[in-house]
């Protein structure tokens, strides 16, 4: 599959594209029958099913990063791999998602304050591409994108639909004070990627 045209401002994409997710047309009703596992998420009348397993890099990021935020923001909810409805009918999960208010049913429907990715070799060119122009129509506030392959946190920030890079952690600059939700988040690659 090759790789689309817009990455979002500062995100690298250096790293090979490997996608091995599936695509399968379908109802609504029949993407609610689904089993939970393996991840999947409703697109354009699609499901988009993540075939592989999540890695331990990924899962100890997802896992550094929710309890950071956990810690930052007892009032909110942060939670992982819940639905977000966006635009055009949409339904991903993100890795990790700050909700101001909890939803009424199953999925958030408002624009959340954050919502953040921990890329995967088979889920690149979608957290990095799709989902961040998604996100960004969606309303969505900031779209942290975490990459343990390329040891890189991306912060970035909807202005007017459109992602602006708000700071870019590596092992050469690990660490970052972000405003988000009216907190100061310092973010250090090292807590959240450790070698």
């Amino acid at each position: 599959m090759p790789v689309p045209e817009s990455v979002p401002e500062g995100v690298a994409m250096s790293v090979p594209v490997e996608e091995p997710l599936r695509r399968v047309r379908m109802s609504w009703e029949e993407f609610l029958a689904l089993p939970p596992k393996p991840r999947n998420e409703w697109v354009d009348g699609e499901v988009v099913i993540m075939m592989a397993p999540v890695s331990y890099a990924h899962g100890r990021a997802a896992t550094r990063l929710v309890a950071l935020l956990a810690r930052l923001f007892p009032e909110h909810g942060v939670v992982t791999e819940v639905g977000l409805w966006l635009p055009r009918n949409r339904l991903r999960a993100p890795d990790v998602m700050l909700v101001a208010e909890p939803p009424d049913g199953d999925y958030v429907r408002d624009p959340p304050p954050l919502v953040a990715e921990v890329v995967s070799p088979s889920t690149r060119s979608e957290d990095i591409v799709r989902k961040a122009a998604e996100y960004a129509e969606g309303g969505v506030g900031q779209y942290w994108i975490v990459d343990p392959a390329l040891r890189t946190i991306d912060v970035l920030v909807n202005v007017d639909g459109a992602w602006r890079s708000r700071a870019h952690l590596d092992d050469t600059r690990p660490t970052a004070e972000v405003e988000l939700a009216g907190v100061v988040v310092p973010l250090d690659l090292r807590q959240i990627l450790p070698p």
